[in-house]
């Protein structure tokens, strides 16, 4: 029993010092893909698109509401109801239109950032396995990362062709 802890205790310190710890900062990494400018000008003109079909609804809504304000004095009863259920029957269409638009972006999004993000974690894992990494961590959420501790971001962006 003796001798079992001893080689343990001359065991231990030799397998934690086999260990190589890496950090990442795979926001700052993230941003400097080439593909993310691609999806964002993607994404622009995506939203372009939304904002102006939202802005051609809501120019047209201003201008019933105009017609509707400047005859509203001399309109019958019955008119008045109908143009101000209209109002707003296009005031729910144009808030249904905004909220699938905004959906629409935020699924369209994340479809295009999917393949950048799985690109990116492979070239992580690469790196990882090549260079023999016990744990690469994100920096990100470190609250401290020692002196000692191996930046692997040149060796990922190096994987991935960033320079």
């Amino acid at each position: 029993m003796k001798k079992l802890i001893i080689s343990l205790l001359l065991i231990a310190p030799m397998a934690l010092s086999a260990q190589k710890f890496g950090h990442i900062n795979t926001q700052e990494l993230f941003s400097q893909m080439p593909e993310v400018s691609q999806v964002k000008l993607k994404m622009d003109t995506i939203q372009g698109q939304y904002e102006a079909q939202l802005a051609s609804m809501n120019e047209e809504i201003q201008k019933k509401m105009q017609d509707y304000q400047a005859q509203e004095a001399t309109m019958a009863d019955a008119v008045k109801q109908i143009r101000q259920q209209e109002l707003q029957e296009m005031n729910q269409r144009i808030q249904l239109f905004y909220q699938t638009a905004e959906q629409d972006i935020q699924k369209k999004q994340q479809e295009l950032l999917a393949p950048i993000h799985e690109r990116m974690s492979k070239a992580i894992k690469a790196v990882g396995e090549r260079e023999k990494y016990t744990y690469i961590f994100d920096s990100a959420a470190m609250v401290h990362i020692g002196d000692d501790a191996i930046d692997a971001t040149p060796a990922v962006k190096k994987e991935l062709g960033i320079k």
